[in-house]
């Protein structure tokens, strides 16, 4: 034994034997972060060899780099090179959490745009056992330390580390060929990305998402006008009639868009601690002059809120990966909600309390035809008026009313909440319900910011009617995305009283309220399918505006032959009839899976299929190629972009120079603002 085991020092004591030793621990800790960190769905057999296999061929082959090195420089890359691969794994686990993606290549890019407040939110996320993915390197260094591993400074015959990095393309080619007959088109087709990291392996995943991102920004250079055709020919095919009962029966009002951030539809008429969690919005919810829909669901991807802004505004679905007001809202060509209204006499205004460049805002609304952007620079600062992610929302709401009683009327508002924004965090203050008792602190604090946010929707409602805008407005309620991500299933299952809590209750667990509030409008819980894609349609449908000349991929809610095929980012879908996750269908009703279906339920799932390819492909070429400077809609004018400007000293002389005065709510020359009560204790300070 004794011999075996000096055998087994001497070998590592070579420069080979400590490039095996870092490579065994290195997949250790990797093959640890698949089953633990990561929900890659692993089913039988292939899937599960394949996932044992996979970080073997990349990781052979970077490490393999620095046995090529002579002495000790061998040594110091392989360190170099197992911290980097560690870092990314690291930040995937992080990312991943949270967002249950993987990190992308525009991701990172776009980082710059959302970089700020992320401290509390990563905090949050962090957990300790993240941490062992770095052991592997505390163990090689502490073996070198304390010379328990020798380094070996003899230049290893050039044949060795050749054979190695050979035997790395071998180990991937078979890798790639068993991965493509377990599931047929993995690198062609549409797929989420935890297919590419579960039969590939998460470095793998770099090159293919890098390749991806290469291609996407060549497609926009060589883009011309006749890709437009086969978008154009979708649209006019599948193009649905609004309801015309509803047709211009909020025409002139003004509109607002609340942004009820990371709110969720299950929180309406919620109770905890022997209360409602959400008062305010429950009220309007039920009430016979707002339209609800109960079956209305976030389709975000990796851009989350931006996500859900372009599909408000634009009725086009976000990229596979970052975001597309990150990629390309500078640039691009749009037809957004705000110069469409704007082209109709509109005004149109952003507010959101915080730092204009974030999701690239300053630049992507200037594309959208914004007049104003109110963003935090804007606001009075104070240390305890922020939290997270902006300024809470009582004091946010609050001073926003000083601007829209300058905006000429009929105009189109939108405010964007940040209270209830992970992770969830309220000072005690403003804390007017308990933590629920899940013991998962992500879940918890949530309904402490969501009761917080439905208090300051209460508080601006009674400033509506106290001014009489209440009775000249649309007002439009929106839950922009999840709040609670699916990698908290024990948690949410015993929020809910459930017993489980699948992949199929997850996905339905995507429903976020939408509600259409106006004085006069016959309203009422609507059972419709649909999601954020619809809302612009929707809408233009009740302003009395046509929309047959746009190209938009949603359809009026309210339309009798609404479709009903709720497309979601990464391809899975829900109907009334059925749910499709990852390779598995269910039955929206009952949600059991299907197992053996039939052959009119294949061709049926295979043809809702081809219609969220189709959807998704094309909006996809649309923005990756910027298709929309090439067409020009009849009775619309193309933005230019250098007509606006958000600086605060242009915007006030701007707002101050208005010529009718009689559309203002500010008529008198009076203020309204001391109309707004609020019982944020900032302010009674």
């Amino acid at each position: 034994m004794k011999n075996f085991f000096k055998k087994i020092r001497s070998f590592f004591n070579t420069k080979l034997g400590f490039f095996v030793l870092a490579i065994v621990l290195f997949w250790i800790k990797t093959v640890y972060a698949y089953y633990t960190k990561f929900n890659l769905g692993v089913k039988g057999s292939m899937q599960t060899f394949l996932l044992l296999l996979n970080p073997l061929p990349t990781t052979i082959f970077l490490f393999s780099i620095a046995i090529y090195m002579k002495g000790r420089k061998s040594y110091i890359y392989l360190l170099i090179i197992d911290v980097i691969s560690s870092i990314w794994l690291f930040s995937n686990i992080l990312y991943y959490r949270e967002f249950s993606d993987f990190l992308t290549m525009t991701l990172i890019k776009g980082s710059g745009s959302v970089g700020n407040n992320l401290g509390k939110s990563i905090a949050g996320i962090i957990v300790p056992t993240d941490f062992l993915v770095f052991l592997d390197l505390v163990i090689l260094i502490l073996l070198l330390s304390i010379k328990l591993i020798k380094v070996d400074v003899r230049k290893l015959n050039w044949k060795i580390p050749t054979i190695i990095t050979c035997l790395s393309f071998l180990l991937f080619g078979a890798n790639l060929s068993l991965a493509q007959a377990d599931r047929s088109g993995l690198l062609t087709r549409t797929f989420d990305n935890n297919y590419i990291v579960k039969y590939l392996g998460l470095n793998s995943y770099v090159v293919y998402d890098g390749v991806k991102t290469a291609k996407t920004q060549a497609v926009k250079a060589s883009a011309n006008s006749s890709d437009l055709k086969s978008v154009k020919k979708y649209m006019n095919a599948n193009y649905v009639s609004p309801n015309v009962e509803y047709s211009g029966v909020a025409k002139g009002k003004n509109v607002f868009i609340i942004h009820l951030e990371s709110f969720q539809q299950f929180l309406i008429d919620f109770k905890w601690d022997n209360q409602e969690v959400t008062p305010n919005l429950n009220k309007i919810y039920h009430e016979q002059n707002t339209l609800s829909f109960d079956n209305f669901f976030n389709q975000v991807g990796q851009g989350k809120t931006a996500d859900a802004e372009l599909m408000l505004e634009n009725s086009l679905f976000g990229l596979s990966e970052g975001s597309a007001m990150v990629t390309s809202g500078t640039s691009n060509t749009f037809q957004a909600a705000p110069a469409i209204l704007n082209q109709k006499g509109y005004t149109s205004a952003s507010f959101h309390g915080d730092v204009p460049s974030f999701w690239n805002r300053d630049n992507t609304y200037k594309s959208w035809g914004y007049d104003y952007f109110f963003s935090s620079e804007y606001y009075k600062k104070k240390k305890d008026y922020d939290i997270g992610y902006g300024m809470k929302d009582k004091i946010f709401l609050k001073d926003s009313t000083k601007y829209i009683e300058q905006l000429p009327q009929p105009f189109y508002a939108k405010l964007i909440t940040v209270t209830n924004h992970y992770p969830y965090l309220l000072d005690k203050q403003n804390q007017t319900i308990s933590k629920t008792n899940t013991g998962d602190d992500t879940v918890d604090g949530y309904v402490q910011t969501a009761k917080y946010l439905d208090q300051s929707i209460g508080e601006f409602m009674d400033w509506l009617q106290k001014t009489g805008l209440d009775k000249k407005s649309v007002v439009v309620f929106y839950g922009d995305h999840y709040g609670i991500s699916g990698n908290h299933k024990k948690a949410v299952a015993k929020l809910l009283n459930k017993d489980k809590f699948n992949d199929f209750d997850n996905t339905q667990f995507q429903r976020v309220p939408f509600m259409i509030h106006m004085d006069g409008l016959k309203g009422g819980i609507n059972h419709t399918y649909g999601g954020e894609i619809d809302v612009l349609p929707t809408l233009m449908n009740l302003l009395g505006i046509k929309d047959k000349q746009y190209i938009q991929f949603g359809s009026d809610l309210l339309s009798k032959n609404h479709s009903q095929i709720v497309t979601f980012r990464n391809g899975d879908f829900v109907t009334p009839e059925y749910t499709k996750v990852g390779s598995s269908y269910y039955d929206t009703k009952t949600g059991k899976i299907l197992k053996k279906l039939t052959s009119s339920q294949k061709e049926e799932l295979d043809n809702i299929s081809n219609h969220v390819t189709t959807e998704l492909s094309l909006s996809d070429k649309i923005i990756t190629g910027d298709l929309l400077r090439f067409y020009n809609p009849e009775g619309f004018t193309k933005v230019n972009k250098k007509d606006y400007s958000y600086k605060k000293s242009v915007a006030l002389k701007k707002l101050k120079e208005t010529k009718d005065k009689n559309t203002l709510l500010k008529e008198t020359g009076e203020s309204t603002t001391d109309k707004y009560s609020t019982d944020a204790p900032e302010l009674e300070k």
